[in-house]
């Protein structure tokens, strides 16, 4: 039984739904390759415990990396918690994988958009099906309301 919830973490909620959203972005890209101009940078924290580099690239960025996904890459793959890529540092190819809560920032240029990050999320649960925490009764009624206001025009 999953554990009980007694206040709503809306921020840690968006957080979480943000994430989803570069995992899907990944998704698309590991099925089909990138489509378009579409392209993206991902800084990740490479002194995150399951960031895996080569000692190599951990000396030259001991803290923070960004990476391109663009034209040069292969072998992408994502996972449930992190995703893995092959790419070129001085012609010679090395194979990241990223934990998901690593990402500090996540961008395409050619869509104008990006997320931005606090990489101490945990988002391994972010594929796994949560079991409905126990509900209390209260009798009020649920009121429904609309997020067109919140959107851009």
């Amino acid at each position: 039984m999953a554990e009980y919830i007694d206040e709503i973490n809306y921020d840690k909620l968006i957080e979480k739904s943000l994430k989803y959203v570069v995992v899907e972005a990944l998704k698309i890209a590991e099925r089909q390759g990138l489509p378009g101009e579409n392209h993206f940078y991902i800084t990740f924290k490479t002194d995150h415990p399951k960031t895996v580099l080569s000692d190599n690239l951990r000396a030259q960025y001991p803290h923070d990396m960004t990476i391109v996904i663009q034209h040069q890459y292969a072998n992408l793959e994502v996972g449930k918690d992190s995703f893995s890529i092959d790419l070129s540092f001085n012609g010679i190819e090395q194979t990241l994988t990223i934990p998901f809560d690593a990402i500090t920032y996540f961008g395409d240029p050619y869509a104008k958009f990006g997320l931005s990050f606090a990489a101490k999320e945990d988002t391994s649960s972010l594929f796994q099906e949560e079991e409905e925490a126990p509900r209390k009764a209260s009798g009020e009624i649920a009121s429904v309301v609309s997020i067109d206001a919140f959107r851009k025009k």
